[in-house]
């Protein structure tokens, strides 16, 4: 019996039924054959030695897909899990899956390890890598998968199945003497494994429950080719130069204190660049027509009950009580702006209606995940709901989908990938607002033919959304920006507008963030410029250096004349030797250093020093000005 394959250029081939996808690629050429890690047959990811016994979609992957690359990486585990259980056989396995380059591999140990046994798993992992062990799947009824995992000792293992329902079928890949729950699929043995590191240990909770066992975490990670893991492993080094923990000490940006666990204290220097963010984007908008609106921090429980963010966020919230009445600290700015939007009525002519807010937000964290600004309990949200007609619905998404892409042009993110996240499970509205508010994003992004990703399940509990992902200088991705569509939210606070006719009408919301959290992006920004900020952001825009006391005058004077000019500027009066003031300059990151001397004084003029780039000659300070106020206007990443 013959089968057709579909390839995904569209070619088409016969072959007998019961062909792996092993076979397929030897066919295609011995190359492939060799890349080939696993394959997607109809959209199902399996491995290579899988018959195929029907017509069928096939997509071979390797480890220029993202797929394979999960999967390379996810069998990068199991070969890390049979290493250590080698090395300590009473370890007990719980889950390791892959991670954004890299995976990682949770393990309750009979004693605790640290960095340094690392090196000895490594070595073991390259024995088993030596070994060329195949993987083997086997599936089994769940009741003699729960036997299995009884017998071997593994409660972890063993919860999970008793999860899952009583006629499942439980899958568990074997290599050699080792075997692991699993999925699937995996590479086809291990020696297709041909570059790893171990990077790190961390602490987890199982499942993330602080009131469960206290779990190792063994971080690594895989390529497929040394020099790629060469490349990985030295950007993991300049990000820990660039943490934006250290920076925010050494350049005086921000603490923590234990007064405030997880709540960031701004200091003066950062609170200028947490106010740039604020001012760039306020300017923005209001050139694009947006009101902007402030709402309370505290409201009562009834009004999240109402929202729904009661079901979702309760166990993050904050409580108290005033005057008997249980209220809440908002996590959410979304329901009082709905509280402002229904205080008037409305009317057709007004759409579409725009409306920012830089809420601050309050949302609990548990200590273990906190981290600098990148995880905090309490952070400023750069929201805007648009309030608009159906009609203009997909006209406003795609305003908002330029805006974005501009404002992370500024900022110097060119890589933006977008991802259309769909109804999860656990969601708010019909079937039929759900279709129109997806069908209105997927329609605005194919008519925009901007590529994107569908992730199934993946939306807002009260709509589909557009997230943006931005990718920095250490090609570590972030997720910031998103785009969010919501019949819901109008229906359960029962908002209206009076329409041509006459009648009331119920308008569409979309809620939209650009920054996400503004703490958050600013320690995005830290670590992608290295502290290195570009003119129009950094705290101080230009440092005055007078050669000796007898210039302090005129310095003086040319910092006035900076800061007359709307530029933030500081003069070094210390009676340093001017080496020694430059050197300090460099070490604050400040963009633009004026060194005044004799020939300065008599010419009204600074010798300009930029950081990273050298001495540029002296000019004189109407030039200077005029060329810095040129370069903050322009919004340029570098002079």
């Amino acid at each position: 019996m013959e089968i057709k394959i579909t390839f995904p250029d569209g070619k088409e081939q016969s072959y007998p039924a019961g062909v792996t996808p092993r076979q397929i690629a030897e066919g295609i050429g011995p190359g492939l054959a060799k890349a080939a890690l696993a394959a997607q047959v109809d959209g199902l990811n399996v491995d290579l030695d899988v018959p195929i016994n029907k017509d069928a979609a096939l997509r071979l992957l390797t480890f220029k897909d993202p797929e394979g690359r999960d999967i390379y990486r996810h069998s990068s585990s199991h070969i890390m899990a049979q290493a250590v259980l080698r090395l300590y056989p009473k370890a007990l396995l719980a889950i390791g899956p892959a991670i954004e380059d890299g995976f990682y591999y949770d393990i309750e140990f009979p004693e605790p390890i640290t960095p340094e046994a690392l090196p000895a798993i490594e070595k073991e992992m390259e024995k088993i890598i030596k070994e060329d062990i195949v993987f083997k799947r086997r599936e089994l009824p769940r009741d003699e998968a729960i036997r299995f995992f009884a017998d071997a000792g593994n409660k972890f293992k063993v919860e999970l199945i008793r999860e899952l329902p009583d006629d499942a079928v439980v899958s568990i890949y074997h290599q050699g003497e080792f075997a692991d729950l699993c999925r699937g699929p995996h590479i086809p043995s291990t020696k297709h494994l041909k570059a790893f590191k171990l990077t790190g240990l961390a602490g987890a909770y199982w499942r993330g429950d602080e009131k469960r066992e206290m779990l190792t975490r063994i971080y690594g990670t895989s390529f497929a080719d040394p020099k790629e893991l060469k490349e990985h492993l030295a950007l993991i080094e300049e990000a820990k130069k660039r943490d934006h923990r250290a920076l925010g000490k050494e350049l005086d940006l921000f603490s923590f204190h234990g007064e405030g666990p997880g709540f960031p204290f701004f200091h003066h220097n950062g609170l200028v660049l947490y106010n740039q963010l604020i001012s760039f984007c306020r300017a923005e908008l209001y050139k694009r027509g947006y009101m902007e609106i402030k709402t309370p921090i505290i409201l009562n429980e009834e009004l999240w009950h109402r929202s729904g963010h009661w079901d979702h966020y309760r166990d993050n919230m904050y409580f108290t009580d005033i005057d008997e009445k249980a209220y809440a600290v908002k996590p959410m700015n979304c329901p009082g702006g709905l509280l402002i939007y229904r205080s008037r009525l409305h009317s057709y002519r007004e759409f579409p209606i725009k409306v920012a807010e830089f809420g601050q937000v309050h949302r609990h964290e548990k200590s273990g995940v906190l981290h600098g600004l990148f995880r905090v309990r309490t952070f400023t949200q750069d929201d805007a709901h648009v309030f608009c007609l159906p009609e203009q619905l997909e006209d406003e998404i795609g305003k908002l989908v330029e805006l974005i892409l501009y404002f992370y042009k500024v900022f110097g993110f060119e890589d933006v990938r977008i991802e259309l996240s769909t109804r999860p499970e656990s969601s708010i509205g019909s079937d039929e607002m759900w279709d129109r508010a997806t069908r209105a994003l997927q329609n605005t992004l194919e008519k925009m033919k901007i590529a994107h990703k569908i992730n199934p399940g993946d939306g807002a509990f009260y709509g589909p959304k557009i997230d943006f992902h931005i990718r920095d200088c250490l090609k570590r991705t972030w997720q910031c920006a998103t785009i969010q569509v919501d019949f819901s939210m109008p229906e359960r606070f029962d908002l209206t507008y009076v329409g041509e006719d006459g009648k009331e009408h119920r308008p569409v919301m979309i809620h939209r963030a650009i920054f996400g959290s503004l703490e958050r992006f600013l320690g995005i920004l830290i670590e992608h410029y290295a502290g290195n900020f570009p003119l129009w952001l950094a705290p101080v825009q230009a440092a005055v250096l007078p050669i000796s006391e007898k210039h302090f005058g005129w310095a003086e004077e040319v910092r006035k004349k900076l800061e007359e000019a709307g530029i933030r500027a500081a003069t070094n009066l210390s009676d340093e030797k001017i080496t020694r003031k430059v050197r300090t300059a460099e070490m604050q990151k400040i963009p633009a250093m004026l060194i005044v001397g004799d020939k300065e004084m008599e010419s009204r003029s600074a010798a300009v020093r930029r950081h990273g780039a050298g001495d540029l000659g002296a000019k004189p300070l109407e030039q200077i000005i005029s060329d810095m106020l040129k370069e903050i206007a322009e919004k340029r990443i570098k002079p």
